[in-house]
Protein backbone atom coordinates (compact mmCIF):
# COMPACT_ATOMS: atom_id res chain seq x y z
CA UNK A 1 0.00 0.00 0.00
CA UNK A 2 1.39 3.34 -1.09
CA UNK A 3 0.96 6.35 1.22
CA UNK A 4 1.37 9.96 0.10
CA UNK A 5 1.27 13.13 2.19
CA UNK A 6 -0.13 16.36 0.75
CA UNK A 7 -1.05 19.82 1.89
CA UNK A 8 -4.81 19.73 1.30
CA UNK A 9 -7.81 21.62 2.60
CA UNK A 10 -11.20 19.94 2.48
CA UNK A 11 -12.06 22.16 -0.51
CA UNK A 12 -8.94 21.00 -2.36
CA UNK A 13 -9.56 17.38 -1.40
CA UNK A 14 -12.88 17.53 -3.22
CA UNK A 15 -10.88 17.62 -6.47
CA UNK A 16 -8.55 14.79 -5.43
CA UNK A 17 -8.80 11.67 -7.59
CA UNK A 18 -9.99 8.88 -5.31
CA UNK A 19 -12.70 6.26 -4.98
CA UNK A 20 -13.49 7.27 -1.41
CA UNK A 21 -12.82 10.58 0.30
CA UNK A 22 -12.70 10.34 4.09
CA UNK A 23 -13.09 13.67 5.89
CA UNK A 24 -11.99 13.59 9.53
CA UNK A 25 -14.14 16.02 11.50
CA UNK A 26 -13.10 17.09 14.99
CA UNK A 27 -15.24 18.78 17.62
CA UNK A 28 -13.64 22.19 16.98
CA UNK A 29 -15.80 24.67 14.99
CA UNK A 30 -15.80 24.28 11.20
CA UNK A 31 -15.14 27.72 9.75
CA UNK A 32 -14.34 26.93 6.11
CA UNK A 33 -17.02 27.88 3.57
CA UNK A 34 -16.47 25.21 0.93
CA UNK A 35 -19.49 22.95 0.26
CA UNK A 36 -18.19 19.88 2.10
CA UNK A 37 -17.20 21.84 5.22
CA UNK A 38 -20.58 23.59 5.26
CA UNK A 39 -22.33 20.25 4.83
CA UNK A 40 -20.34 18.70 7.69
CA UNK A 41 -21.14 21.66 9.95
CA UNK A 42 -24.83 21.40 9.08
CA UNK A 43 -24.88 17.64 9.69
CA UNK A 44 -23.22 18.12 13.06
CA UNK A 45 -25.69 20.83 14.01
CA UNK A 46 -28.60 18.60 13.01
CA UNK A 47 -27.24 15.71 15.08
CA UNK A 48 -26.50 13.52 12.05
CA UNK A 49 -22.75 13.59 12.76
CA UNK A 50 -22.20 13.38 16.53
CA UNK A 51 -18.81 14.42 17.91
CA UNK A 52 -18.14 10.98 19.38
CA UNK A 53 -15.12 9.41 17.69
CA UNK A 54 -16.08 6.73 15.20
CA UNK A 55 -19.50 8.12 14.22
CA UNK A 56 -19.95 8.26 10.44
CA UNK A 57 -22.04 9.96 7.77
CA UNK A 58 -21.74 8.64 4.21
CA UNK A 59 -22.62 10.39 0.94
CA UNK A 60 -22.88 8.97 -2.59
CA UNK A 61 -21.73 11.14 -5.51
CA UNK A 62 -22.08 14.55 -3.85
CA UNK A 63 -21.90 17.54 -6.19
CA UNK A 64 -18.51 19.02 -7.06
CA UNK A 65 -16.59 16.09 -5.56
CA UNK A 66 -14.44 13.84 -7.74
CA UNK A 67 -14.68 10.86 -5.37
CA UNK A 68 -17.81 8.80 -5.89
CA UNK A 69 -18.21 8.37 -2.14
CA UNK A 70 -17.55 10.68 0.79
CA UNK A 71 -17.40 9.50 4.41
CA UNK A 72 -17.47 12.07 7.19
CA UNK A 73 -15.83 10.50 10.25
CA UNK A 74 -15.98 12.09 13.70
CA UNK A 75 -12.65 12.19 15.56
CA UNK A 76 -13.81 13.91 18.73
CA UNK A 77 -11.04 15.92 20.39
CA UNK A 78 -8.61 15.04 17.59
CA UNK A 79 -6.20 13.24 19.90
CA UNK A 80 -4.45 10.10 18.64
CA UNK A 81 -6.85 7.62 20.23
CA UNK A 82 -9.87 9.40 18.77
CA UNK A 83 -8.22 9.70 15.35
CA UNK A 84 -7.46 5.98 15.36
CA UNK A 85 -11.08 5.16 16.21
CA UNK A 86 -12.49 7.48 13.55
CA UNK A 87 -10.17 6.32 10.78
CA UNK A 88 -10.70 2.64 11.60
CA UNK A 89 -14.48 3.05 11.41
CA UNK A 90 -14.32 4.98 8.14
CA UNK A 91 -11.98 2.52 6.43
CA UNK A 92 -14.11 -0.41 7.59
CA UNK A 93 -17.14 1.26 5.97
CA UNK A 94 -15.21 2.09 2.80
CA UNK A 95 -13.90 -1.48 2.39
CA UNK A 96 -17.39 -2.68 1.50
CA UNK A 97 -17.00 -0.89 -1.86
CA UNK A 98 -13.52 -2.31 -2.59
CA UNK A 99 -11.88 1.06 -3.28
CA UNK A 100 -8.41 1.22 -4.82
CA UNK A 101 -7.70 4.86 -4.09
CA UNK A 102 -8.59 6.50 -0.79
CA UNK A 103 -8.03 10.09 0.28
CA UNK A 104 -8.09 10.99 3.99
CA UNK A 105 -8.19 14.69 4.89
CA UNK A 106 -8.29 16.43 8.26
CA UNK A 107 -10.99 19.11 8.36
CA UNK A 108 -9.08 20.88 11.16
CA UNK A 109 -5.42 21.13 12.12
CA UNK A 110 -3.64 17.87 13.00
CA UNK A 111 -0.41 17.37 14.91
CA UNK A 112 2.30 14.80 14.21
CA UNK A 113 0.85 12.20 16.61
CA UNK A 114 -2.60 12.41 14.99
CA UNK A 115 -1.10 12.04 11.51
CA UNK A 116 0.94 9.01 12.55
CA UNK A 117 -2.13 7.35 14.08
CA UNK A 118 -4.14 8.01 10.92
CA UNK A 119 -1.52 6.20 8.82
CA UNK A 120 -1.29 3.16 11.10
CA UNK A 121 -5.09 3.00 11.47
CA UNK A 122 -5.67 2.94 7.70
CA UNK A 123 -3.16 0.11 7.34
CA UNK A 124 -4.53 -1.88 10.27
CA UNK A 125 -8.16 -1.58 9.17
CA UNK A 126 -7.40 -2.63 5.60
CA UNK A 127 -4.92 -5.47 6.30
CA UNK A 128 -5.66 -8.87 4.75
CA UNK A 129 -3.67 -12.09 5.21
CA UNK A 130 -3.17 -14.04 1.97
CA UNK A 131 -0.01 -16.16 2.19
CA UNK A 132 -1.53 -19.63 2.58
CA UNK A 133 -4.77 -19.10 0.65
CA UNK A 134 -5.10 -20.66 -2.79
CA UNK A 135 -7.48 -17.94 -4.02
CA UNK A 136 -6.19 -14.88 -2.25
CA UNK A 137 -8.21 -11.69 -2.17
CA UNK A 138 -5.71 -9.07 -1.02
CA UNK A 139 -6.66 -5.65 0.32
CA UNK A 140 -8.32 -3.57 -2.37
CA UNK A 141 -6.82 -0.28 -1.21
CA UNK A 142 -3.63 0.40 -3.13
CA UNK A 143 -3.07 4.14 -2.75
CA UNK A 144 -3.77 6.39 0.23
CA UNK A 145 -3.40 10.17 0.12
CA UNK A 146 -3.31 11.87 3.50
CA UNK A 147 -4.23 15.55 3.45
CA UNK A 148 -3.28 18.03 6.18
CA UNK A 149 -3.11 21.81 6.49
CA UNK A 150 0.71 21.88 6.53
CA UNK A 151 2.42 18.76 5.19
CA UNK A 152 5.95 20.05 5.83
CA UNK A 153 5.40 20.23 9.58
CA UNK A 154 4.44 16.55 9.90
CA UNK A 155 6.60 14.94 7.20
CA UNK A 156 8.98 13.27 9.64
CA UNK A 157 6.14 11.74 11.66
CA UNK A 158 4.44 10.61 8.45
CA UNK A 159 7.59 8.90 7.16
CA UNK A 160 8.19 7.16 10.48
CA UNK A 161 4.56 5.99 10.49
CA UNK A 162 4.90 4.51 7.00
CA UNK A 163 7.98 2.61 8.12
CA UNK A 164 6.20 1.47 11.27
CA UNK A 165 3.36 0.12 9.14
CA UNK A 166 5.89 -1.93 7.17
CA UNK A 167 7.22 -3.32 10.44
CA UNK A 168 3.79 -4.06 11.89
CA UNK A 169 2.69 -5.86 8.74
CA UNK A 170 5.93 -7.86 8.66
CA UNK A 171 5.20 -8.95 12.24
CA UNK A 172 1.58 -9.76 11.35
CA UNK A 173 2.68 -11.83 8.38
CA UNK A 174 4.96 -14.08 10.45
CA UNK A 175 2.58 -14.17 13.38
CA UNK A 176 -0.29 -15.30 11.17
CA UNK A 177 1.54 -18.00 9.27
CA UNK A 178 0.70 -21.57 10.33
CA UNK A 179 3.43 -23.28 12.31
CA UNK A 180 4.45 -25.48 9.37
CA UNK A 181 5.02 -22.28 7.36
CA UNK A 182 6.88 -20.51 10.17
CA UNK A 183 9.36 -22.99 11.60
CA UNK A 184 12.48 -21.84 13.49
CA UNK A 185 14.46 -22.40 10.28
CA UNK A 186 12.07 -20.23 8.27
CA UNK A 187 12.20 -17.50 10.93
CA UNK A 188 15.95 -17.56 10.57
CA UNK A 189 15.62 -17.12 6.81
CA UNK A 190 13.25 -14.19 7.35
CA UNK A 191 15.81 -12.59 9.63
CA UNK A 192 18.55 -13.10 7.05
CA UNK A 193 16.33 -11.35 4.53
CA UNK A 194 16.27 -8.27 6.74
CA UNK A 195 20.05 -8.08 6.46
CA UNK A 196 19.53 -6.81 2.90
CA UNK A 197 18.42 -3.50 4.46
CA UNK A 198 21.01 -0.83 5.22
CA UNK A 199 22.99 -1.17 8.47
CA UNK A 200 21.45 -4.53 9.43
CA UNK A 201 23.43 -7.74 9.92
CA UNK A 202 22.19 -11.19 10.87
CA UNK A 203 23.67 -14.36 12.31
CA UNK A 204 21.70 -17.56 12.88
CA UNK A 205 23.02 -20.20 15.30
CA UNK A 206 21.95 -23.85 15.32
CA UNK A 207 21.86 -26.62 17.94
CA UNK A 208 25.63 -27.19 18.03
CA UNK A 209 26.41 -23.51 18.61
CA UNK A 210 23.69 -23.25 21.27
CA UNK A 211 25.09 -26.31 23.05
CA UNK A 212 28.60 -24.84 22.93
CA UNK A 213 27.27 -21.62 24.51
CA UNK A 214 25.84 -23.64 27.40
CA UNK A 215 22.22 -22.71 26.75
CA UNK A 216 20.90 -25.80 28.50
CA UNK A 217 17.54 -24.28 29.38
CA UNK A 218 16.76 -23.23 25.80
CA UNK A 219 17.99 -26.56 24.41
CA UNK A 220 15.82 -28.52 26.86
CA UNK A 221 12.64 -26.97 25.46
CA UNK A 222 13.67 -27.79 21.89
CA UNK A 223 14.71 -31.40 22.47
CA UNK A 224 11.22 -32.86 21.98
CA UNK A 225 10.79 -31.47 18.47
CA UNK A 226 11.93 -32.77 15.10
CA UNK A 227 12.43 -29.14 14.03
CA UNK A 228 15.93 -27.90 14.93
CA UNK A 229 16.16 -24.81 17.13
CA UNK A 230 17.54 -21.52 15.88
CA UNK A 231 19.10 -18.66 17.84
CA UNK A 232 18.82 -15.51 15.74
CA UNK A 233 21.08 -12.50 16.31
CA UNK A 234 20.18 -9.29 14.46
CA UNK A 235 22.24 -6.11 14.66
CA UNK A 236 21.28 -2.65 13.50
CA UNK A 237 24.07 -0.08 13.66
CA UNK A 238 22.90 3.47 13.14
CA UNK A 239 25.29 5.07 15.63
CA UNK A 240 29.03 4.81 16.38
CA UNK A 241 30.16 1.36 17.50
CA UNK A 242 31.04 2.59 20.98
CA UNK A 243 27.43 3.59 21.69
CA UNK A 244 25.83 0.93 23.90
CA UNK A 245 22.96 -0.84 22.11
CA UNK A 246 19.39 -1.48 23.14
CA UNK A 247 18.80 -5.23 23.07
CA UNK A 248 15.38 -6.64 22.11
CA UNK A 249 14.72 -10.28 23.06
CA UNK A 250 11.72 -11.95 21.42
CA UNK A 251 10.21 -15.27 22.46
CA UNK A 252 10.13 -17.45 19.34
CA UNK A 253 8.15 -20.58 20.20
CA UNK A 254 6.78 -21.33 16.74
CA UNK A 255 4.28 -23.82 18.16
CA UNK A 256 3.49 -24.64 21.76
CA UNK A 257 1.74 -27.89 22.61
CA UNK A 258 2.59 -27.38 26.26
CA UNK A 259 4.95 -30.35 26.06
CA UNK A 260 4.32 -33.14 28.54
CA UNK A 261 2.12 -30.67 30.46
CA UNK A 262 -0.17 -30.80 27.44
CA UNK A 263 -2.54 -27.93 26.67
CA UNK A 264 -6.29 -28.54 26.13
CA UNK A 265 -7.22 -29.22 22.50
CA UNK A 266 -9.62 -26.27 22.28
CA UNK A 267 -7.97 -23.29 20.58
CA UNK A 268 -4.57 -25.00 20.55
CA UNK A 269 -4.26 -23.86 16.94
CA UNK A 270 -3.70 -20.36 18.32
CA UNK A 271 -0.40 -21.51 19.79
CA UNK A 272 1.13 -20.69 16.41
CA UNK A 273 0.98 -17.13 17.79
CA UNK A 274 3.40 -18.04 20.59
CA UNK A 275 6.23 -16.60 18.49
CA UNK A 276 4.67 -13.12 18.27
CA UNK A 277 7.41 -11.73 20.52
CA UNK A 278 9.93 -12.89 17.93
CA UNK A 279 7.74 -11.49 15.15
CA UNK A 280 7.68 -8.11 16.87
CA UNK A 281 11.49 -8.04 16.95
CA UNK A 282 11.61 -8.89 13.24
CA UNK A 283 9.01 -6.20 12.53
CA UNK A 284 10.91 -3.62 14.53
CA UNK A 285 14.08 -4.30 12.55
CA UNK A 286 12.06 -4.03 9.34
CA UNK A 287 11.01 -0.54 10.43
CA UNK A 288 14.53 0.41 11.53
CA UNK A 289 15.78 -0.48 8.06
CA UNK A 290 13.50 2.21 6.62
CA UNK A 291 13.83 4.90 9.30
CA UNK A 292 17.60 4.56 9.85
CA UNK A 293 17.64 6.20 13.31
CA UNK A 294 20.96 7.09 14.97
CA UNK A 295 20.94 4.25 17.48
CA UNK A 296 22.38 0.76 17.86
CA UNK A 297 19.97 -2.13 18.37
CA UNK A 298 20.51 -5.86 18.84
CA UNK A 299 17.71 -8.38 18.33
CA UNK A 300 17.90 -11.83 19.95
CA UNK A 301 15.35 -14.52 19.07
CA UNK A 302 15.55 -17.97 20.72
CA UNK A 303 13.27 -20.02 18.46
CA UNK A 304 12.04 -23.60 18.71
CA UNK A 305 8.90 -25.72 19.01
CA UNK A 306 7.61 -27.09 22.31
CA UNK A 307 6.60 -30.60 21.31
CA UNK A 308 6.23 -34.12 22.66
CA UNK A 309 8.33 -37.18 21.97
CA UNK A 310 10.43 -39.64 23.96
CA UNK A 311 13.16 -37.03 24.46
CA UNK A 312 10.92 -34.23 25.73
CA UNK A 313 11.82 -32.49 28.96
CA UNK A 314 9.63 -33.79 31.82
CA UNK A 315 8.10 -32.19 34.92
CA UNK A 316 10.68 -32.53 37.67
CA UNK A 317 13.68 -32.43 35.34
CA UNK A 318 16.48 -30.05 36.30
CA UNK A 319 18.27 -28.12 33.55
CA UNK A 320 21.28 -25.83 33.66
CA UNK A 321 20.93 -22.39 32.12
CA UNK A 322 23.67 -20.43 30.36
CA UNK A 323 24.09 -18.37 33.53
CA UNK A 324 24.96 -21.51 35.47
CA UNK A 325 21.76 -21.37 37.51
CA UNK A 326 19.86 -24.66 37.67
CA UNK A 327 16.12 -24.73 37.04
CA UNK A 328 13.55 -27.30 38.15
CA UNK A 329 10.98 -27.66 35.37
CA UNK A 330 7.73 -28.12 37.29
CA UNK A 331 5.58 -27.37 34.26
CA UNK A 332 6.75 -27.88 30.67
CA UNK A 333 4.10 -25.42 29.49
CA UNK A 334 6.05 -22.63 31.20
CA UNK A 335 8.63 -22.94 28.44
CA UNK A 336 8.85 -19.32 27.31
CA UNK A 337 10.78 -18.25 30.37
CA UNK A 338 13.16 -21.19 29.84
CA UNK A 339 14.22 -19.98 26.40
CA UNK A 340 14.23 -16.30 27.37
CA UNK A 341 16.49 -16.72 30.39
CA UNK A 342 19.36 -17.97 28.23
CA UNK A 343 18.82 -15.16 25.73
CA UNK A 344 18.93 -12.62 28.56
CA UNK A 345 22.24 -14.07 29.73
CA UNK A 346 23.56 -13.87 26.17
CA UNK A 347 22.49 -10.20 26.00
CA UNK A 348 25.00 -9.29 28.69
CA UNK A 349 27.92 -9.64 26.25
CA UNK A 350 26.75 -6.54 24.35
CA UNK A 351 27.11 -4.32 27.45
CA UNK A 352 23.65 -2.97 26.68
CA UNK A 353 22.16 0.39 27.55
CA UNK A 354 18.85 -1.46 28.10
CA UNK A 355 17.33 -4.88 27.46
CA UNK A 356 13.65 -5.39 26.64
CA UNK A 357 12.18 -8.86 26.30
CA UNK A 358 8.87 -9.37 24.52
CA UNK A 359 6.86 -12.54 25.03
CA UNK A 360 3.43 -14.12 24.89
CA UNK A 361 4.31 -15.38 28.33
CA UNK A 362 1.30 -15.94 30.61
CA UNK A 363 -2.43 -16.50 30.52
CA UNK A 364 -2.44 -14.70 33.85
CA UNK A 365 -1.60 -11.45 32.07
CA UNK A 366 -4.62 -11.96 29.81
CA UNK A 367 -6.80 -12.37 32.88
CA UNK A 368 -5.32 -9.23 34.44
CA UNK A 369 -5.32 -6.87 31.45
CA UNK A 370 -7.35 -8.49 28.68
CA UNK A 371 -6.49 -7.48 25.12
CA UNK A 372 -6.19 -3.73 25.69
CA UNK A 373 -2.81 -3.18 27.33
CA UNK A 374 0.35 -5.28 27.41
CA UNK A 375 1.88 -6.02 30.79
CA UNK A 376 5.04 -4.07 31.63
CA UNK A 377 7.57 -5.08 34.26
CA UNK A 378 10.86 -3.28 34.80
CA UNK A 379 13.73 -2.99 37.22
CA UNK A 380 14.55 0.50 35.92
CA UNK A 381 12.30 3.53 36.49
CA UNK A 382 13.61 5.56 33.55
CA UNK A 383 13.19 2.64 31.13
CA UNK A 384 9.70 1.90 32.40
CA UNK A 385 8.68 5.54 32.03
CA UNK A 386 10.07 5.73 28.50
CA UNK A 387 8.19 2.58 27.44
CA UNK A 388 4.95 3.85 28.95
CA UNK A 389 5.33 7.14 27.08
CA UNK A 390 6.15 5.33 23.83
CA UNK A 391 3.05 3.20 24.24
CA UNK A 392 0.85 6.28 24.60
CA UNK A 393 2.42 7.93 21.56
CA UNK A 394 1.98 4.84 19.40
CA UNK A 395 -1.44 3.94 20.84
CA UNK A 396 0.13 0.60 21.78
CA UNK A 397 -0.39 0.93 25.49
CA UNK A 398 1.10 -0.92 28.45
CA UNK A 399 0.29 -1.18 32.15
CA UNK A 400 3.05 -1.53 34.68
CA UNK A 401 2.81 -4.31 37.25
CA UNK A 402 4.91 -4.74 40.41
CA UNK A 403 8.09 -6.73 41.01
CA UNK A 404 8.12 -6.96 44.81
CA UNK A 405 10.63 -9.49 46.08
CA UNK A 406 7.91 -11.35 47.97
CA UNK A 407 6.47 -12.56 44.65
CA UNK A 408 9.60 -14.68 44.12
CA UNK A 409 8.96 -16.82 47.21
CA UNK A 410 6.92 -19.35 45.23
CA UNK A 411 9.82 -19.97 42.84
CA UNK A 412 11.94 -21.66 45.51
CA UNK A 413 12.92 -25.27 44.83
CA UNK A 414 14.27 -28.11 46.95
CA UNK A 415 16.13 -29.55 43.98
CA UNK A 416 17.47 -26.60 41.97
CA UNK A 417 18.35 -22.94 42.30
CA UNK A 418 14.87 -21.94 41.12
CA UNK A 419 11.63 -23.50 39.88
CA UNK A 420 10.12 -22.39 36.58
CA UNK A 421 6.66 -21.74 38.06
CA UNK A 422 5.10 -20.65 41.32
CA UNK A 423 1.44 -20.94 42.33
CA UNK A 424 -1.55 -19.63 40.36
CA UNK A 425 -1.71 -16.33 42.22
CA UNK A 426 0.06 -13.47 40.46
CA UNK A 427 1.22 -15.73 37.65
CA UNK A 428 2.28 -12.91 35.31
CA UNK A 429 4.34 -11.35 38.11
CA UNK A 430 6.04 -14.56 39.23
CA UNK A 431 7.00 -15.24 35.60
CA UNK A 432 8.57 -11.80 35.44
CA UNK A 433 10.36 -12.44 38.74
CA UNK A 434 11.85 -15.59 37.22
CA UNK A 435 13.22 -13.60 34.28
CA UNK A 436 14.50 -10.85 36.56
CA UNK A 437 17.00 -13.33 38.05
CA UNK A 438 18.78 -13.37 34.69
CA UNK A 439 18.67 -9.61 34.10
CA UNK A 440 20.42 -8.23 37.16
CA UNK A 441 23.37 -6.73 35.27
CA UNK A 442 21.53 -4.20 33.10
CA UNK A 443 18.45 -1.98 32.85
CA UNK A 444 15.69 -4.44 31.95
CA UNK A 445 12.04 -4.47 31.02
CA UNK A 446 9.68 -7.33 30.23
CA UNK A 447 6.59 -6.95 28.03
CA UNK A 448 3.99 -9.69 28.45
CA UNK A 449 1.95 -9.52 25.23
CA UNK A 450 -0.12 -12.68 25.73
CA UNK A 451 -3.34 -10.66 25.62
CA UNK A 452 -2.40 -8.17 22.91
CA UNK A 453 -0.33 -10.06 20.31
CA UNK A 454 -3.33 -11.59 18.57
CA UNK A 455 -7.13 -11.62 18.46
CA UNK A 456 -9.40 -14.64 18.64
CA UNK A 457 -12.84 -15.32 17.20
CA UNK A 458 -14.05 -13.90 13.88
CA UNK A 459 -11.20 -11.37 13.85
CA UNK A 460 -8.58 -14.06 14.59
CA UNK A 461 -5.13 -12.88 13.64
CA UNK A 462 -1.92 -11.21 14.72
CA UNK A 463 -2.08 -7.55 15.76
CA UNK A 464 1.58 -6.76 15.11
CA UNK A 465 1.90 -5.38 18.64
CA UNK A 466 4.12 -4.11 20.17
CA UNK A 467 6.07 -3.03 17.06
CA UNK A 468 4.54 0.44 17.27
CA UNK A 469 5.62 0.85 20.88
CA UNK A 470 9.15 -0.43 20.23
CA UNK A 471 9.72 1.78 17.18
CA UNK A 472 8.42 4.81 19.07
CA UNK A 473 10.71 4.04 22.00
CA UNK A 474 13.79 3.54 19.83
CA UNK A 475 13.28 6.63 17.64
CA UNK A 476 12.60 8.79 20.69
CA UNK A 477 15.69 7.42 22.41
CA UNK A 478 17.77 8.06 19.27
CA UNK A 479 16.57 11.67 19.13
CA UNK A 480 17.30 12.15 22.83
CA UNK A 481 20.82 10.73 22.50
CA UNK A 482 21.46 12.99 19.50
CA UNK A 483 20.38 16.09 21.44
CA UNK A 484 22.61 15.10 24.35
CA UNK A 485 25.55 14.58 21.98
CA UNK A 486 25.05 18.02 20.42
CA UNK A 487 24.88 19.61 23.88
CA UNK A 488 28.05 17.80 24.97
CA UNK A 489 29.83 18.86 21.80
CA UNK A 490 28.82 22.47 22.33
CA UNK A 491 29.98 22.30 25.92
CA UNK A 492 33.38 21.02 24.82
CA UNK A 493 33.86 23.58 22.01
CA UNK A 494 36.52 26.35 22.31
CA UNK A 495 33.77 28.97 22.20
CA UNK A 496 31.98 27.36 25.14
CA UNK A 497 35.24 27.08 27.08
CA UNK A 498 35.87 30.79 26.43
CA UNK A 499 32.41 31.59 27.72
CA UNK A 500 33.06 29.54 30.85
CA UNK A 501 36.35 31.36 31.40
CA UNK A 502 34.67 34.74 31.02
CA UNK A 503 31.94 33.75 33.43
CA UNK A 504 34.51 32.51 35.95
CA UNK A 505 36.31 35.88 35.74
CA UNK A 506 33.19 37.95 36.40
CA UNK A 507 32.81 39.88 39.64
CA UNK A 508 31.01 37.60 42.09
CA UNK A 509 28.97 40.49 43.48
CA UNK A 510 27.91 42.29 40.30
CA UNK A 511 28.17 39.44 37.79
CA UNK A 512 29.99 41.85 35.41
CA UNK A 513 33.04 40.76 33.43
CA UNK A 514 36.39 42.21 34.58
CA UNK A 515 37.82 45.18 32.65
CA UNK A 516 40.55 43.14 31.00
CA UNK A 517 38.10 40.64 29.50
CA UNK A 518 38.05 40.57 25.72
CA UNK A 519 35.03 41.61 23.61
CA UNK A 520 34.84 38.02 22.41
CA UNK A 521 34.61 36.74 25.98
CA UNK A 522 31.90 39.28 26.83
CA UNK A 523 30.02 38.28 23.71
CA UNK A 524 30.34 34.60 24.49
CA UNK A 525 29.01 35.15 27.96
Amino acid sequence: MDFQLKTLTVAQAAAEKSDVLIVLVGSAPLTAKDPLSVLAASARKAGDLPDKAGKLLSLYRPEDVVASRVVFAAIGDGKPAAVRTGVAAAVAAAKAHAPKRVAVVFAQSADAAAVACAVTAVADASYVYTSTKSKAEPRSIRNVTLGVADAASVTSAFNDARATVNGIEFAKEWGNRPANHATPTLLGEAAKGLAKLANIKCEVLGPKEVEKLGMGSFAAVAQGSAEPLRFIVLRYQGAPKDQAPVVLVGKGITFDTGGVSLKPAAEMDEMKFDMCGAASVLGTFRALGDIQPAINVVGLIPSCENMNDGRSVKPGDVVTSMSGQTIEVLNTDAEGRLVLCDALTYAKRFEPAAVIDIATLTGACVVALGGVRSGLFSSDEALAGALEAAGETAQDRVWRLPLDDEYAEGLKSNFADVANIAGRAGGAITAAKFLQRFAADFAWAHLDIAGTAWKSGAAKGSTGRPVGLLVSYLTTRAASVAVSAVAASAEASPKAKSAKSAKAGADVKTGKAPKNSTPKARSAK
